[in-house]
């Protein structure tokens, strides 16, 4: 059974962004992270990212990693059947090795739900934990679940929508406001 992180444990004055689903595509998505120097870690579905998957190789260009976010995204995962659980997981994973080079250590619901019986079908995929989120950046605000302000190992939650240049503004406003420098969750919790 894998482990379950909404946030990281630390003190290091650090934060980590996750941005889901891949439909929306421009290279301007790769430019910013680009121009602000960040490395984020892409949580993808294979029903988004079907049309263009070469797009994603830009990010991994830059620094980023691409983990593991279901093959069609649905929603009720926790209530499918096993089988097809373990397939909407696997065959992503597989997927992505063949896609990407890299077979994904990280595992993301559709929608964030997870039971123990999801997090034991990661584990017989290869997953190394699922990552939860307790802060998510949508239409251009910040939405924290608790507090008013980004804390040391914050795990942030962004998707690749129409609004990515205003939501990726108020992550960084929030980021710089908080004093906290931007790092990839796979080098920080050294997995590859």
């Amino acid at each position: 059974m894998v482990p379950v992180l909404t946030k990281v444990p630390t003190k290091q004055k650090i934060v980590f962004l996750t941005i889901d689903d891949g439909a929306n595509k421009t290279q301007q998505q790769i430019d910013l992270l680009k121009s602000n120097n960040i490395k984020a870690t892409l949580f993808l579905a294979q029903l988004f990212i079907l049309n263009n998957p070469d797009y994603f190789k830009g990010f991994l260009a830059e620094g980023s990693k691409i983990e593991n976010h279901s093959i069609s995204h649905p929603l009720n995962l926790i209530k499918l059947p096993h089988g097809l659980q373990k397939k909407e997981i696997c065959q992503m994973s597989d997927y992505e090795q063949q896609q990407y080079g890299r077979r994904p250590v990280f595992f993301r619901p559709p929608g964030g739900p997870y039971t123990l019986s999801l997090r034991k079908v990661a584990a017989q995929c290869g997953i190394k934990a699922i990552v939860d989120w307790n802060v998510e950046v949508r239409a251009g605000r910040v939405n924290y679940q608790e507090g008013k302000s980004l804390t040391p190992g914050d795990i942030v939650l962004m998707h690749f929508r129409k609004e990515f240049p205003q939501d990726l503004q108020a992550f960084l406003t929030a980021q710089r406001a908080a004093g906290l420098k931007v790092v990839l969750l796979e080098d920080f919790l050294a997995v590859s």
